[in-house]
């Protein structure tokens, strides 16, 4: 850190640092879109941000862990993303469940400039420890989140049943991910909602007639 940084009140260097980091995020997936995992290093992404290589070392010490961050700030966002979906959907179950899985089709989840990022990081998750660490993390809270809502719309069923379909739901979507992702062109966001809405009308009946506009 620099004599004039030193002098600068603490709010100020925080707010900097704070945007430094963003701008080195920020350019880690726009890296990765471009390069690749593989290819993307601590001088692709200080390229992409017009910051010089030693500014990225700074602030993540090494490939490794700028790569870390940037799949913990990709669900960071998402999992910010369908909770607030959750908290405007109100305390309606079915409707709380409707909220999260259109969500899930947001382009804000898997379009364009998400999707590759997802799928080039679940690629190397067996083959990163700390990655599987991270997503297991943010995956947990999700799976919690669904599994609740479940067993509102199922009062009448077990707790394991509600778990059991919550875990279909989330494998439902990652599937229609997976196909957005390998047919770009074939398949859109769009009939991949439609799609999960139906398969989600036949596995808890009546979810959908319960006051939830399908737009």
């Amino acid at each position: 850190m620099s004599e004039a940084e030193e002098k600068r009140p603490r709010k100020e260097r925080k707010q900097n640092a704070e945007r430094r980091r963003r701008q080195l995020l920020d350019a880690a997936r726009r890296s990765i879109l471009k390069h690749g995992l593989a290819k993307t290093t601590l001088a692709t992404v200080a390229e992409e941000a017009g910051l010089s290589q030693g500014v990225a070392v700074f602030y993540f010490q090494s490939k490794g862990g700028l790569l870390i961050e940037t799949l913990r700030d990709l669900y960071a966002g998402y999992e910010a993303h369908w909770q607030a979906a959750l908290e405007s959907a109100g305390p309606d179950p079915a409707a709380r469940l409707d909220a999260v899985v259109a969500a899930d089709f947001d382009e804000a989840a898997c379009g364009p400039a998400v999707l590759p990022l997802w799928f080039a990081f679940w690629g190397e998750l067996h083959f990163q420890a700390r990655y599987d660490e991270v997503a297991e993390d943010f995956d947990a809270r999700r799976r919690d989140a669904l599994s609740a809502i479940c067993r509102a719309l199922l009062p009448d069923g077990s707790p394991g049943e509600a778990d059991l379909i919550a875990e279909w739901i989330d494998t439902l979507t990652d599937g229609y991910w997976q196909r957005l992702h390998l047919s770009p062109g074939g398949f859109d966001r769009a009939a991949g909602l439609s799609g999960a809405r139906d398969c989600i009308a036949r596995l808890v009946p009546g979810v959908y007639r319960q006051g939830v506009r399908r737009a």
